[in-house]
């Protein structure tokens, strides 16, 4: 892929994370809550700029100091800013969560996040970009929803592969058919997919079979899915599912899971726009992901790329 000035431009929420201090069976006993900057494709774009990428990000924030606070939490990790645009009459998304052991219980307040238009993403900046991702959460919500899928649509005529993680969640997208329905439109395009298997639960309303969902993303247009299975490993399916390797997963100690499929859909990324076959590209993202998994917080400021590919 011939190297242009941004390797990913992440398209999609940029939120205040408010989570509990302490442990708690739910957000009705959670009394105290620590402040954090949140949102998948922001983490992405920062994970994807400490391997030494270009990187920039579509948001929207309110006029407001949290929007300030995500702006700059986001510019020290290295992405470019530019692109976030302040909305004068929405205030800055938030999200509370508990701090629980099984899953947590958590609220969404959608406002600015899904103000996102195709203004905003313009055919000046599709040019320069490599790679353009956004997630399940920014398609959940109009006018972003429709806003990315016609920039979408301008990415790949302009030759930029088209990425998704398909961290679908019910509670924030309930209507699971019109999901469908907007996935299929993203994804016709010959997009990467990264899924999990509890992702595929929540997609689909059911447990199934990796091969089902990648057989569906095939017919949906997807160019390559990534199906990642835990402690298992990774499959990685290509060429209409002609194309297909499973990556042996690695035995880690286990320090931290927060932000570890950003990690490896960073680490995914850059192999690929470093010339890596899909395999090679599934084992940088492990890589990746081993890091993060043993890292308490975030993974450091740099990382170096060679640690990749050994």
């Amino acid at each position: 892929m011939t190297k242009r000035k941004y390797a990913l431009l992440a398209v999609g929420e940029l939120l205040a994370d408010f989570i509990g201090t302490e442990l708690a069976d739910n957000l009705l006993t959670t009394e105290r809550f620590q402040r954090f900057q949140g949102g998948s494709p922001s983490n992405l774009a920062a994970n994807m700029a400490r391997l030494g990428n270009n990187t920039a990000i579509v948001s929207c924030v309110g006029n407001d100091n949290l929007g300030t606070y995500l702006i700059d939490k986001v510019k020290e990790t290295g992405v470019d800013t530019k692109y976030i645009v302040i909305d004068e009459l929405t205030p800055t998304t938030i999200v509370v969560v508990s701090r629980s052991k099984g899953t947590p219980d958590f609220i969404a307040y959608r406002e600015a996040d899904r103000m996102i238009q195709s203004a905003h993403i313009s055919d000046d900046l599709l040019k320069d970009v490599s790679v353009f991702h956004t997630t399940c959460f920014a398609l959940s919500r109009n006018p972003a929803q429709e806003s990315i899928v016609e920039a979408a649509g301008r990415a790949a005529k302009l030759k930029c592969q088209l990425s998704i993680d398909l961290n679908y969640a019910p509670q924030i997208w309930p209507d699971r058919i019109n999901a469908h329905e907007v996935v299929k439109a993203y994804v016709a395009n010959g997009a990467f997919v990264k899924m999990s298997e509890d992702d595929a639960v929540r997609f689909y309303g059911k447990s199934v079979e990796p091969d089902e969902a990648i057989a569906d993303f095939h017919t949906w247009g997807a160019k390559l899915i990534c199906f990642t299975l835990g402690s298992k490993g990774s499959i990685v399916s290509g060429n209409q599912g002609r194309s297909r390797v499973l990556v042996e997963g690695k035995k880690i100690d286990v320090k931290d899971t927060t932000g570890a499929g950003d990690s490896y859909w960073a680490g995914f990324l850059t192999a690929y726009l470093d010339g890596f076959t899909p395999e090679i590209c599934a084992k940088a993202g492990a890589n990746i992901a081993a890091l993060k998994l043993s890292t308490l917080g975030p993974l450091p400021a740099k990382v170096d790329k060679a640690l990749l590919y050994h």
